[in-house]
């Protein structure tokens, strides 16, 4: 089993009706010290002790007095997405962005911060970063690329696919796998990224997964998050946002093409970074030997990077 190197702290904040679950890792000078928190946003289906490797192969010098702060998305992980609770039946992309900027207010009233998100994370913090431009100071992007161009005639179908989904969860055909042990949750991991060593699919396993009444190992995403959107996604909407951003900003993407994997030919990196065009100050940079999960593949790696930037 992996061991943390660095620590974190649990507590649950009260965000619009929900108990939001945050970890932190913060010293015991982080409190009064004059860095910027550093704010850490995770992917869909994926949770915040996502990032513990990265945490881990921060340098001292960097971590001394750095508040870092990771929540788990609403419906992901340990944050329970109703107030009542019911379980939704679909979940909607600016809830993110609202969910985040509580979240700034609770932690971070009064200063820009460091933010970093990774996949949906990533989308999520290039668009915050767009529409609250004074919030963050300096802005990372992890394999947040967006997604293909779409077209009007395309929102018939859409709205037809997302009311047929939703009656497929309700009716119990949209469900997540369950698993006999948390080896089992492990060995799934590493059959998603080879690149993924044992120790910490198992320790990722027992963060991502929870037994329920029966035994059976259940991933901490609820299904609704298999609900496709019913709204179109707009390219053009997006580089209006993109052109607002004024936080420095580095996209860092994994060696490995996860836009060719995804979407062949429909959107490649060539087009993402013709969009990163419209951000005022951006720099790309590469991480070698590692996917889409760059923060489980070369954390080492990453960490430079994203200290060398921030510094």
């Amino acid at each position: 089993m992996y061991k943390e190197k660095r620590f974190p702290r649990s507590e649950f904040v009260p965000i619009r009706g929900i108990n939001y679950h945050v970890q932190s890792w913060q010293d015991a000078a982080g409190a009064s010290s004059k860095l910027p928190p550093l704010v850490l946003v995770h992917g869909w289906m994926d949770v915040a002790a996502s990032y513990q490797f990265m945490v881990d192969a921060f340098s001292s010098a960097f971590a001394q007095g750095r508040s870092i702060i990771a929540p788990d998305w609403r419906g992901f992980g340990q944050t329970r997405s109703s107030p009542a609770g019911s379980q939704p039946d679909h979940y909607s992309f600016p809830d993110y962005l609202a969910d985040l900027d509580f979240l700034l207010d609770h932690f971070a009233p009064n200063e820009a911060v460091d933010l970093v998100g990774h996949s949906m994370g990533g989308n999520v913090a290039m668009l915050y970063a767009g529409v609250r431009p004074t919030r963050i100071r300096r802005l990372i992007n992890l394999e947040g690329f967006g997604m293909p161009a779409t077209q009007p005639s395309q929102a018939p179908a859409r709205y037809a696919k997302w009311m047929d989904e939703l009656k497929s969860l309700h009716r119990g055909a949209l469900t997540l796998k369950a698993y006999d042990d948390v080896a089992g949750v492990g060995r799934r991991l590493m059959k998603t990224n080879p690149r993924l060593s044992p120790d910490k699919a198992n320790w990722l396993a027992s963060h991502w997964a929870r037994p329920d009444g029966d035994g059976k190992w259940r991933i901490l995403g609820e299904p609704a998050h298999k609900v496709t959107s019913a709204q179109l996604y707009r390219v053009d909407e997006s580089l209006e946002i993109y052109q607002r951003i004024t936080a420095p900003t580095l996209s860092i993407e994994a060696s490995d093409d996860s836009i060719a994997t995804w979407w062949r030919d429909k959107y490649t990196l060539a087009e993402y970074h013709e969009r990163l065009k419209q951000v005022p100050q951006v720099q790309i940079a590469v991480i070698h030997d590692a996917g889409h999960m760059l923060h489980h593949d070369q954390p080492a790696q990453l960490a430079a990077l994203i200290e060398g930037f921030l510094s």
